[in-house]
């Protein structure tokens, strides 16, 4: 899937413009819109830059939005893999970022990322802190959080972490023999319905896009894997070393969501006791609430989700 095979799905953000950008190290595609302060915009698994379809006019009223495709997925480019499985690192994908909004001339932006595009925003946030002035990360704990509070209810929950994190080519020859049903599935079992009525079916298209081209396949499985080695030690090494996120963060989860609580009970609404105390290891200033959705907060309830974020990421302004 390349820029040009986006250009043969529909156009999911009218009146914004269709960029790729060369970092060095990869081709990232992004969608560009709006006016005033910039505000980076970052996907998670198994999608693509269209999950932020329905929020982004209204976020596009206050910021430049810069939503961007990370490597491997959508329309940017598929690097080669390593056996130390750093080019799907989370730091690589933040140097992508980096450059983007640098070629943009955003030295300093804020930044919103779900899921996979959370772990690169706050690794981001770690790695290049003068850069992000504010985080919201979107149903998400950190990936030292996942990996040393795995029991066997959260294993059975993202028992994906495990199945992608698998040698190569296990998970892309089974997920290959069936790529649409796959897809299918896990978005649905997401969901705080567990249906795929919340999407739209032309968001769907591109999404199904990516786990129908073996490269790109590859690449997801490959992310998973450096979140099991290379991602896990860098959070380790932050940890060890009492490095903290510098900028105010925001927390955002479905209520029905992946982040569990300790032991992987279920919290409620505003519940102190989930992702916001272990959010609250990782960074100074920490705010956030639960949405009434699944995972996927910003397609399941967008209007719940656009509430808690303009003013969180308008403050101060």
């Amino acid at each position: 899937m390349s820029a040009a095979d986006v250009g043969n799905l529909a156009d999911l953000f009218p009146g914004f413009d269709a960029r790729t950008f060369d970092t060095g190290e990869a081709a990232i595609f992004a969608r560009i819109g709006g006016s005033g302060p910039p505000l980076l915009l970052l996907h998670g698994y198994p999608q693509c830059h269209a999950m932020w379809h329905r929020i982004a006019p209204g976020l596009a009223e206050h910021f430049t939005c810069v939503i961007a495709d990370l490597r491997g997925y959508g329309a940017s480019s598929v690097p080669p893999s390593a056996p130390d499985h750093e080019p799907y690192s989370k730091r690589a994908m933040a140097r992508d970022m980096v450059a983007v909004m640098a070629e943009l001339g955003f030295g300093t932006f804020a930044l919103a990322g779900h899921d996979r595009g959370g772990r690169v925003g706050y690794r981001l946030a770690l790695d290049h802190g003068e850069r992000v002035s504010r985080l919201a990360v979107l149903d998400i704990v950190p990936t030292h959080a996942m990996w040393h509070d795995l029991d066997a209810k959260l294993a059975m929950k993202v028992y994906h972490w495990l199945f992608l994190a698998q040698p190569e080519p296990l998970p892309e020859t089974l997920i290959g023999a069936a790529p649409d049903f796959y897809l299918d599935h896990t978005i649905a079992s997401w969901s705080k319905d567990r249906s795929l009525a919340a999407f739209d079916p032309l968001a769907l298209d591109h999404y199904r896009q990516l786990f129908r081209d073996p490269a790109r396949l590859h690449a997801a499985c490959e992310d998973y894997r450096a979140g099991q080695t290379f991602d896990l030690a860098a959070d380790e090494a932050d940890m060890a070393a009492g490095r903290k996120i510098a900028c105010p963060v925001l927390a955002l989860w479905g209520e029905a969501g992946i982040p569990p609580g300790r032991g992987g009970r279920r919290i409620p609404p505003g519940g102190e006791g989930g992702p916001l105390a272990v959010w609250r290891n990782w960074a100074g200033s920490v705010e956030g609430t639960a949405i009434d959705a699944g995972h996927f907060v910003c397609e399941e309830n967008p209007r719940a989700t656009l509430a808690s974020l303009l003013p969180f990421l308008t403050a101060g302004r």
